[in-house]
Protein backbone atom coordinates (compact mmCIF):
# COMPACT_ATOMS: atom_id res chain seq x y z
CA UNK A 1 0.00 0.00 0.00
CA UNK A 2 2.09 2.81 -1.27
CA UNK A 3 -0.51 5.50 -0.89
CA UNK A 4 -2.59 6.24 2.14
CA UNK A 5 -5.97 7.87 1.76
CA UNK A 6 -7.65 7.21 5.05
CA UNK A 7 -5.33 6.94 8.03
CA UNK A 8 -2.60 9.28 9.25
CA UNK A 9 1.09 8.57 8.68
CA UNK A 10 4.25 10.64 9.00
CA UNK A 11 4.58 10.70 5.23
CA UNK A 12 1.01 11.55 4.35
CA UNK A 13 -0.05 13.70 7.28
CA UNK A 14 -3.37 13.65 9.11
CA UNK A 15 -6.42 11.67 8.12
CA UNK A 16 -8.19 13.62 5.38
CA UNK A 17 -11.60 12.52 6.68
CA UNK A 18 -11.10 14.33 9.98
CA UNK A 19 -10.52 17.74 8.39
CA UNK A 20 -14.14 18.38 7.43
CA UNK A 21 -17.34 16.71 8.55
CA UNK A 22 -18.76 14.39 5.90
CA UNK A 23 -22.35 14.75 7.11
CA UNK A 24 -24.20 17.95 7.81
CA UNK A 25 -25.41 16.71 11.19
CA UNK A 26 -21.83 16.60 12.45
CA UNK A 27 -21.27 20.31 12.17
CA UNK A 28 -21.23 21.87 15.65
CA UNK A 29 -24.18 24.20 15.03
CA UNK A 30 -26.48 21.47 13.66
CA UNK A 31 -25.37 18.97 16.28
CA UNK A 32 -26.21 21.48 19.02
CA UNK A 33 -29.66 22.04 17.49
CA UNK A 34 -30.21 18.28 17.29
CA UNK A 35 -29.36 17.90 20.99
CA UNK A 36 -31.58 20.86 21.92
CA UNK A 37 -34.47 19.28 19.99
CA UNK A 38 -33.91 16.01 21.85
CA UNK A 39 -33.95 17.73 25.23
CA UNK A 40 -37.08 19.66 24.36
CA UNK A 41 -38.81 16.51 23.09
CA UNK A 42 -37.96 14.71 26.35
CA UNK A 43 -39.33 17.64 28.37
CA UNK A 44 -42.56 17.60 26.35
CA UNK A 45 -42.89 13.84 26.82
CA UNK A 46 -42.27 14.20 30.58
CA UNK A 47 -44.95 16.86 30.90
CA UNK A 48 -47.36 14.80 28.79
CA UNK A 49 -46.91 11.76 31.05
CA UNK A 50 -47.07 13.81 34.26
CA UNK A 51 -50.43 15.17 33.10
CA UNK A 52 -51.59 11.56 32.79
CA UNK A 53 -50.68 10.66 36.37
CA UNK A 54 -47.19 9.18 36.09
CA UNK A 55 -44.50 10.28 38.56
CA UNK A 56 -40.87 10.94 37.69
CA UNK A 57 -38.27 8.74 39.37
CA UNK A 58 -35.30 10.09 37.39
CA UNK A 59 -34.32 11.42 33.97
CA UNK A 60 -31.43 10.64 31.65
CA UNK A 61 -30.10 7.71 33.68
CA UNK A 62 -26.73 6.77 32.19
CA UNK A 63 -24.72 3.62 32.70
CA UNK A 64 -22.23 1.59 30.69
CA UNK A 65 -25.06 -0.08 28.75
CA UNK A 66 -26.74 3.10 27.55
CA UNK A 67 -29.15 5.80 28.64
CA UNK A 68 -32.75 5.72 29.81
CA UNK A 69 -34.61 8.91 28.88
CA UNK A 70 -37.25 8.76 31.62
CA UNK A 71 -37.87 6.43 34.53
CA UNK A 72 -41.33 6.91 36.02
CA UNK A 73 -43.86 5.27 38.34
CA UNK A 74 -47.41 4.39 37.33
CA UNK A 75 -49.67 2.67 39.87
CA UNK A 76 -46.98 0.45 41.33
CA UNK A 77 -45.14 -0.13 38.05
CA UNK A 78 -41.68 1.08 37.15
CA UNK A 79 -42.08 2.62 33.69
CA UNK A 80 -39.07 3.00 31.40
CA UNK A 81 -39.82 5.59 28.72
CA UNK A 82 -37.92 5.96 25.46
CA UNK A 83 -38.61 9.30 23.78
CA UNK A 84 -38.27 9.70 20.03
CA UNK A 85 -38.74 12.83 17.92
CA UNK A 86 -39.03 13.05 14.16
CA UNK A 87 -39.97 16.21 12.33
CA UNK A 88 -41.26 14.15 9.40
CA UNK A 89 -42.37 10.54 9.12
CA UNK A 90 -41.11 10.13 5.55
CA UNK A 91 -38.71 7.33 6.48
CA UNK A 92 -40.79 5.86 9.28
CA UNK A 93 -42.12 7.39 12.43
CA UNK A 94 -40.28 7.83 15.70
CA UNK A 95 -41.55 4.59 17.18
CA UNK A 96 -40.39 2.48 14.22
CA UNK A 97 -36.90 3.90 14.65
CA UNK A 98 -36.28 1.89 17.83
CA UNK A 99 -34.23 -1.07 16.67
CA UNK A 100 -33.85 -4.41 18.42
CA UNK A 101 -30.33 -3.35 19.44
CA UNK A 102 -31.70 -0.18 21.06
CA UNK A 103 -34.35 -2.22 22.87
CA UNK A 104 -31.68 -4.55 24.23
CA UNK A 105 -29.68 -1.55 25.45
CA UNK A 106 -32.78 -0.22 27.18
CA UNK A 107 -33.36 -3.58 28.87
CA UNK A 108 -29.72 -3.88 29.99
CA UNK A 109 -29.74 -0.30 31.29
CA UNK A 110 -32.95 -1.07 33.19
CA UNK A 111 -31.35 -4.15 34.76
CA UNK A 112 -28.40 -1.99 35.78
CA UNK A 113 -30.74 0.58 37.35
CA UNK A 114 -32.64 -2.10 39.29
CA UNK A 115 -29.40 -3.68 40.53
CA UNK A 116 -28.11 -0.27 41.62
CA UNK A 117 -31.34 0.64 43.43
CA UNK A 118 -32.59 -2.49 45.25
CA UNK A 119 -35.87 -0.82 46.26
CA UNK A 120 -37.07 -1.49 42.68
CA UNK A 121 -36.13 -5.19 42.56
CA UNK A 122 -39.63 -6.45 43.31
CA UNK A 123 -41.44 -3.89 41.16
CA UNK A 124 -42.90 -4.87 37.78
CA UNK A 125 -41.41 -3.04 34.80
CA UNK A 126 -43.18 -1.67 31.72
CA UNK A 127 -41.42 -0.31 28.64
CA UNK A 128 -43.19 2.65 27.02
CA UNK A 129 -42.39 4.75 23.98
CA UNK A 130 -43.42 8.36 23.45
CA UNK A 131 -43.13 9.47 19.84
CA UNK A 132 -43.32 13.11 18.83
CA UNK A 133 -43.76 14.26 15.25
CA UNK A 134 -44.16 17.64 13.60
CA UNK A 135 -42.86 20.88 15.03
CA UNK A 136 -41.84 21.01 18.66
CA UNK A 137 -44.02 24.09 19.15
CA UNK A 138 -47.13 21.97 18.49
CA UNK A 139 -46.11 18.31 18.23
CA UNK A 140 -48.30 15.28 17.72
CA UNK A 141 -47.59 13.06 20.71
CA UNK A 142 -48.17 9.32 20.59
CA UNK A 143 -47.73 7.30 23.80
CA UNK A 144 -47.53 3.54 23.56
CA UNK A 145 -47.71 1.94 26.99
CA UNK A 146 -46.09 -1.49 26.95
CA UNK A 147 -44.50 -0.88 23.55
CA UNK A 148 -42.26 -3.91 24.03
CA UNK A 149 -41.64 -6.57 26.65
CA UNK A 150 -38.75 -8.73 27.78
CA UNK A 151 -40.28 -11.60 25.80
CA UNK A 152 -39.74 -9.59 22.60
CA UNK A 153 -35.99 -9.57 23.21
CA UNK A 154 -35.31 -13.28 22.93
Amino acid sequence: MGQNATWPTRTHGPDCRSETPHRKCHTPKLLARHLDNGRLAEALARRYLLNRGLQVVTENYRCRYGELDLIMRDAGLLVIVETRYRRQSTYGGPIESISMLKRRKIVRSTQHFINKYPAYRNVSVRFDVVGLTGTLKAPDIHWIAGAFTLDDMY
